[in-house]
């Protein structure tokens, strides 16, 4: 009997074999990039997609949009040869496919007998390319050309030779040509070698299987996606919204508020037009409806390794209302840099949709990752960047804490002995940021604290944390999380605080840059914590002596930490509070 790309064993088979191929890529990037962002970070993006630009898989990034589609709207399928490679990072030409400048978008065809089968994808964060400060984002930037050099889809290899001119166009933009040069060749590289991969699994099994598979695969999520969303969200109309606190202009703050409409039949719908307008600063977020889309779908999907991240996931949502004008869909060309702030408050805006659905069923609301730049000449005339994201806490869950320093998904920290060695700076403290997380029955994630220290004048820093006026929200009972805070030379006579968003920043040598990132929401009423989950915490300096008695009603002896049960029976009894579904700064019914 012929084998068929829907049968189970195969199927299941080839998934494998495509997962594997995607895992190689991410290999080759983090042994061959040049930038930090992208070989120590992992802020990259890899992705398979079938010949119409539909997704067959993808890393554990949210996918943003459609990456294919403007390298299709330029060039013609059938004009495509083995030997192409295709770049871009034009936001608004690829309709927020990709996000902001420094993500530079490769793509490479995989032909059979003449014929565009599929295509392998990457995209990474570049570390500078152009624009109004080292790093290419500066908080400062009010047009989109002065976020670095933009790139329309172009034909870097054709028949596998290198368009020489584009490249030394790009290269010559940068403040760093070594770098951005190696970080093209690595993921051109990575491309070329899941082209292979892919096109080795369709020598071996054949197109009407390997199409086949493709196709069954989506189905498989797709049903299994449509079928938890309709379990999980009753019909009616449900609307929540968040807060984006600055745009580091002085404006704000900016709601992204979304209304979610669940038929009798289970067809979803999101209407996100009463979010607030484009921002003169650059938080605007270019948003493709596939990125609410997304969210549920890998909610729906989540702690279930049989599913590929696909197309599947993406249509849970028949429509997703945008309008123009707003900091979801600004008009050319206002600034786009800083779209990660606003691009982790909408996936919050749409765990806010499903715990108004379920009564408080998800997750609380996560911290948006924190970020600063530092760059100058070091010691030796030689320049430096260093670009270092910082980790927040993530919102506790119904069943578990909230998980404690963590930058964005599954990207990593820059070690201390990283930092040290390859840049004039020194860590002067690192480790959890106590009574950030959010209190409730489910305690929020914490963020950290860093204290850096530059050791060369005239170093220039930009800083960005998120947070510090509207906190990720607790529900269930659950409070909001702690605030974060920027300080320079915390504890000396020059002492001075910084705004949550601010460029030029000037540091001279045995300055200290410290920054506190914020906590994730609670969940559950506080009160309902085990005396002996919170005397752990106090011990393991996630939760301060006052803060178990002000924000838990725990009683602990100061020095053996030993817990005091008979203070502590009075001070729940007497100070018990009795949570609405969410909160935020104070308890609400709604967040609307």
């Amino acid at each position: 009997m012929a084998e068929r790309g829907d049968d189970p064993i195969l199927l299941e088979i080839i998934k494998g074999a495509i997962r594997s191929a995607q895992a190689e890529m991410s290999a080759l990037l983090d042994r061959t990039a040049m930038s930090p962002f992208i070989r120590e970070k992992k802020d990259y993006f890899i992705g398979f997609f079938d010949a119409g630009g539909r997704l067959v898989h993808s890393a554990g990034l949210p996918l943003m949009g459609n990456v294919i589609q403007p390298v299709l709207d330029r060039f013609p399928l059938e004009e495509m040869d083995a030997g192409d490679v295709y770049w871009y990072n034009d936001c608004y030409g690829s309709a927020g496919g990709v996000s902001h400048t420094p993500d530079q978008v490769i793509v490479a065809p995989l032909v059979v007998d003449g014929k565009v089968r599929g295509f392998s994808q990457t995209w990474a964060h570049f570390n500078d390319i152009g624009g109004l400060r080292p790093g290419t984002l500066s908080p400062d930037a009010d047009s989109i050309f002065q976020e670095g050099t933009i790139v329309p889809p172009v034909r870097l290899y054709a028949a596998g030779r290198q368009n020489d001119d584009a490249v030394a166009i790009f290269v010559a933009n940068s403040r760093y040509p070594d770098m951005v040069r190696g970080d093209l060749r690595a993921l051109v590289a990575a491309v070329r070698l899941g082209a292979k991969r892919l096109g080795e699994l369709f020598e071996r099994y054949g197109d009407r299987v390997m199409l086949d598979a493709f196709a069954e695969s989506e189905r498989q999520t797709a049903s299994v996606v449509g079928q938890r969303l309709t379990d999980l969200l009753p019909a009616g109309t449900y609307t929540f919204a968040d807060r984006v606190d600055t745009d580091g202009h002085g404006n704000g703050p900016f709601d992204i508020r979304f209304d979610l409409t669940v038929g009798q039949n289970g067809r979803m719908a999101i209407d996100a037009t009463r979010s607030a307008d484009q921002a003169p600063g650059p938080i605007n977020f270019l948003m493709s409806p596939s990125v609410p889309a997304m969210t549920l779908g890998l909610y729906a999907a989540r702690n279930d390794p049989s599913l590929l991240i696909n197309q599947g996931h993406i249509e849970t949502l028949e429509e997703v209302k945008l309008r123009k004008g707003s900091v979801l869909q600004p008009r050319f060309p206002a600034p786009l840099g800083l779209r990660g702030t606003t691009f982790v408050k909408v996936q919050q805006a749409m765990l806010g949709l499903i715990n108004a659905a379920t009564g408080g069923q998800a997750l609380a609301a996560n911290n948006a990752y924190s970020i600063y730049y530092m760059s100058g000449m070091a010691d030796d005339d030689a320049p430096f960047l260093l670009t270092d994201g910082l980790a927040v806490g993530y919102g506790a869950r119904p069943t578990a804490d909230g998980v404690d320093a963590i930058y964005f998904v599954g990207q990593e920290n820059y070690p201390v002995e990283f930092v040290e060695m390859g840049f004039p700076i020194r860590i002067r403290a690192y480790g959890l940021n106590c009574d950030s997380g959010g209190p409730g029955r489910w305690r929020g994630g914490c963020g950290i604290v860093r204290e850096v220290e530059t050791l060369v004048d005239n170093t220039r820093c930009s800083v960005r944390i998120e947070g510090t006026k509207n906190p990720p929200w607790g529900t269930a009972g659950g409070q909001c999380a702690r605030a974060g805070e920027v300080i320079v030379n915390p504890g000396r006579p020059d002492e001075r605080r910084l705004p949550s968003i601010k460029d030029g920043i000037v540091l001279k040598a045995g300055d200290v840059l410290r920054i506190a990132t914020g906590g994730g929401g609670g969940w559950g009423n506080p009160f309902d914590r085990e005396p002996e989950l919170v005397a752990q915490d106090v011990a393991n300096g996630m939760v301060s002596l006052d803060g178990a008695k002000a924000d838990y009603g725990v009683v602990l002896d100061p020095a053996s930490l030993e817990i005091d049960a008979a203070a502590t029976e009075a001070t729940r009894r007497d100070r018990r509070v009795e949570g609405k579904l969410f909160h935020n700064g104070a308890y609400l019914d709604e967040m609307a």
